[in-house]
């Protein structure tokens, strides 16, 4: 039987082996089950049909089925649109790309037919027969391929025929980064109504009524990272039947996996193997991602097992046109440009009264919000309820019914966060615009991916923002179209991310000499002995295997797991508190607590600004109240750093190149108080905040004295010098790395006491590093060509947002020497040879 149960916004499918089901539709309710059993575990509300076979049930649910994209006029071509915009100079090139055949691959041994008869069609493009030969025998395997190129089926395939093994009937077990990709999933498998297998999505959306059935009934898993490692692992003895079986383990979305995240889940699947082999089990894994760089190291650090790579993507795609646009000049002297915004509703709005179903992507909640309020201003009467903004924030409910209209033709468009970078089926769209280079070109190409039905034409525009990236991208526009996707990487050995997983570890299974399998000796010998120290693991010995051996067990209170946050590199979490109500407004992390919600501070949530009138470090509580929006605030912080231990050193032009450990010392000693519209200072405000200390990751420059003598002779400032290179060089550095320029940080100055020289540091934000680094240091003489190329290309006179200013300096931005910069990097390069780009995806330490 299958039953699909919603409640609220929750949904739960669930196919039971002992009934037979038949989904229908009628004209007034969608759809019909016919059922010939009932399941006394369900929630009342939520049984379908207690009656005999010819009893019906009309299922409060309206989207069980695909969405199917409804029929629409064939709109005019996109020339009209791109000839206008290149006529009056905004387009800086347009890339046209050819469109690309289908290719079919045969598996090595059919599936069986109760299977394949599920299938609207039984031919597979060449790259899913490839990985489900894959999976089928036993290989762990990732699959990274462009949007919309069928990789579903690479783990459904697999996972369908585990269910129904004659012998051993297997296991599935599903990871998505975010509940709304899980429900997706959810949807998908129960159209197929493959033969016994049950689904369920366990989150914290889920009763623990519907809790329980899913443990006592569902052969396939579908759920979060989060539920994962503080739900299920810690309470592995009520799953030791579904662990004893397991046969895939399925991680979608692999790209999002990365950085902090990606650390702590590589951590979580440590663990699920390690339970896995305790009851017997040795699960296949099958990644999915989107186009990255170097996809096979990024699974492989996750997993902590060899994985093999399917990248060559057999699926069909319609001629695509990629137009990059340049807002034009307002004025010469400060080279400030007409917003990317304005620009970006007046072409989205030319697509979509055109007829062209269009997606436009911004960067923020609040740029969301206006752009889509621009691009209803520009449209005619009857299109203008046409578009809607889509990001997080939005309750779920108006989320599926955006998707829904979206998937159904009744929206013309839509403006959305990243919320929609992700793989939610949106049905097919006709065009993309992006407000601002999205950071990555990864990311980039997964946003562009969600235009183009099928083998029809499509467009994408990318409208230029006033930041380091988007200036050197329209200045060498050929790096769009050729630069490799970045990779993405996470640092295993990071002790603040890996010392609570062994604790949690330790508390589902004591540790031993075993668990070396899974972590180094290193790893696990130091991290047994730091959690000892902290009394949260006691040391006893056993007899195993006919001798004596310690283990290491937990001695604390209660889940380890409950105290962890998976998104966060530090110990802890800062509540944001409304100060009458004491609603929880948010979080933030607590190395971040003392720059971001200190008091006086402007903490933006959601679109909606609060002003912090307490922080409290002790009780990792800071208290807001709403505030008009009018104003921001940009800490002022004195920033001293140490380096305590050098891993590698190289000889780059005229400067040394180093790689290690450091630790950075911060202390906010005021903040400026803005105008948002205007960004003038309106006051500067003073603090003593206790001093912040974050060990970490980073790569140096150390500078010769020879050039930074020539600099000072030439009338330079050293000091703001090499202020602006350390902007620029952040600035571009998610160029080389999936990271944001958030991730990092940077010390500059012109006499170090460890180097005992000029000195530009860049560090990874997270405690213990996250692997950005180590990119920053790979990448070296590209990098600083890279930096060199936009000082030198920025038509403003000493500087601005597109080249050395920063929007996260805690200085204010002072001092900077744009013209000291351009001449001091010449300097450093001068006699060193050329690079090629990095190989991207290898590091020294992930």
């Amino acid at each position: 039987m299958l039953a699909i149960v919603n409640r609220g916004h929750h949904v739960l499918a669930q196919i039971r082996r002992a009934n037979h089901v038949e989904i229908t539709r009628d004209s007034e309710h969608c759809p019909v089950a016919f059922d010939m059993g009932v399941d006394d575990n369900l929630h009342p509300d939520d049984r379908i049909g207690s009656q005999a076979c010819d009893s019906v049930t009309h299922l409060p649910y309206d989207r069980v089925m695909a969405l199917a994209s409804a029929p629409l006029p064939v709109p005019p071509a996109f020339d009209d649109i791109l000839e206008e915009l290149e006529d009056d100079g905004r387009l800086v090139h347009i890339e046209h790309m050819e469109a690309r055949q289908e290719r079919f691959g045969s598996l090595a041994r059919p599936l069986p037919d109760a299977i394949i008869d599920r299938l609207d069609h039984n031919r597979l493009w060449s790259h899913q027969a490839h990985a489900i030969d894959l999976a089928r025998s036993g290989e762990n395997v990732v699959v990274a391929s462009g949007t919309a190129s069928g990789k579903s089926l690479v783990f459904q395939l697999p996972i369908a025929e585990a269910v129904i093994h004659p012998v051993k009937p297997g296991t599935s077990l599903l990871l998505y980064p975010t509940k709304a990709l899980a429900h997706d999933q959810l949807r998908s498998l129960a159209t197929l109504e493959f033969p016994d297998l049950v689904a369920g999505a366990y989150d914290g959306d889920a009763s623990s009524e519907e809790k329980q059935w899913i443990r006592e009934h569902a052969n396939v898993l579908l759920t979060n990272p989060e539920m994962l490692h503080g739900g299920l692992l810690p309470r592995h003895q009520k799953w030791d039947a579904f662990l004893m079986r397991l046969r895939y383990v399925v991680i979608d979305e692999l790209h999002v996996l990365r950085g902090v995240f990606g650390t702590h889940v590589a951590q979580v699947l440590r663990r699920l193997r390690r339970l896995c082999r305790h009851y017997g089990s040795d699960p296949t894994f099958v990644f999915c991602s989107a186009t990255i760089g170097d996809p096979q190291r990024l699974a492989e650090a996750l997993c902590g097992a060899p994985v093999s790579t399917v990248t060559d993507d057999g699926s069909p795609r319609g001629p695509k046109r990629f137009a990059l646009l340049d807002p034009p000049v307002i004025d010469t002297g400060s080279g400030a440009r007409s917003s990317a915004g304005s620009e970006t509703a007046s072409v989205s709005a030319a697509l979509v009264e055109s007829g062209h179903r269009t997606i436009t992507f911004c960067r923020s909640r609040k740029a969301t919000e206006v752009v889509a309020a621009d691009i209803a201003r520009r449209l005619p009467t009857h299109l203008s309820e046409a578009v809607m903004p889509y990001r997080g924030g939005y309750l779920p409910d108006e989320r599926r019914q955006i998707e829904d209209q979206l998937a159904l033709g009744e929206l013309r468009g839509v403006v959305a966060t990243s919320a929609l970078e992700l793989g939610v089926d949106v049905g097919g769209l006709d065009a993309c615009v992006l407000n601002g280079f999205p950071g990555t070109i990864a990311s980039m190409w997964q946003q562009a991916g969600r235009a183009g039905r099928s083998t029809d034409p499509s467009v994408t525009v990318l409208v230029a923002g006033d930041d380091q990236l988007d200036r050197y991208l329209m200045r060498h526009p050929a790096e769009v179209f050729t630069r490799p996707p970045e990779p993405s990487v996470v640092n295993t050995a990071n002790p603040f991310i890996l010392d609570p997983h062994l604790a949690c570890a330790a508390y589902e299974l004591p540790l031993s000499y075993d668990d070396l399998r899974w972590w180094t000796e290193a790893e696990l010998h130091d991290g047994v002995r730091d959690l000892v120290h902290q009394d949260q693991l006691r040391l006893r010995r056993r007899w195993r295997n006919g001798r004596e051996e310690p283990f290491a067990h937990w001695c604390g209170t209660g889940y380890p797991s409950s105290t962890m946050s998976l998104r966060s590199g530090s110990r802890g979490e800062i509540q944001i508190l409304h100060f009458h109500t004491q609603r929880l407004i948010g979080t933030v992390d607590h190395s971040r607590g003392a720059t971001s919600v200190h008091e006086g501070a402007v903490y933006v949530h959601r679109g909606q600004a609060f002003d912090v009138i307490r922080l409290d470090l002790d009780a990792r509580q800071a208290h807001v109240i709403e505030a008009d929006g009018h104003e921001y605030t940009q800490a002022r912080t004195d920033t001293r750093i140490s380096v305590l231990g050098i891993d590698d050193s190289r000889r780059v032009g005229n400067a040394t190149l180093h790689l290690g450990s450091v630790e950075v010392a911060t202390q906010v000693r005021g903040y400026q108080r803005r105008d948002s519209r205007s960004r003038k200072v309106l006051a500067n405000e003073t603090l003593d905040l206790p001093e912040q200390l974050l060990t970490t990751r980073a790569f140096w420059y150390v500078f010769d004295q020879d050039p930074i003598n020539t600099l000072v002779e030439s009338g330079n400032d050293p000091a703001g010098t090499l202020h602006a290179i350390e902007h620029t060089a952040i600035g571009l550095l998610p160029l080389f790395a999936i990271c944001d320029r958030w991730d990092v940080g940077g010390v500059s100055t012109t006499h170090h006491h460890d180097t005992d020289a000029p000195t530009i540091f860049i560090y990874d934000a997270s405690p213990g590093g996250a692997g950005i680094a180590e990119l920053g240091w790979q990448a070296s003489n590209h990098h600083l060509e890279a930096t060199a190329q936009l000082i030198e290309g920025c038509g403003c006179k000493s500087g601005c947002p597109s080249c050395v200013q920063s929007p996260k300096c805690g200085n204010g931005n002072e001092p900077l020497d744009k013209a000291g910069a351009r001449h001091l990097i010449r300097l450093v390069l001068a006699g060193s040879e050329p690079s090629p780009p990095p190989k991207m995806g290898q590091s020294a330490h992930t």
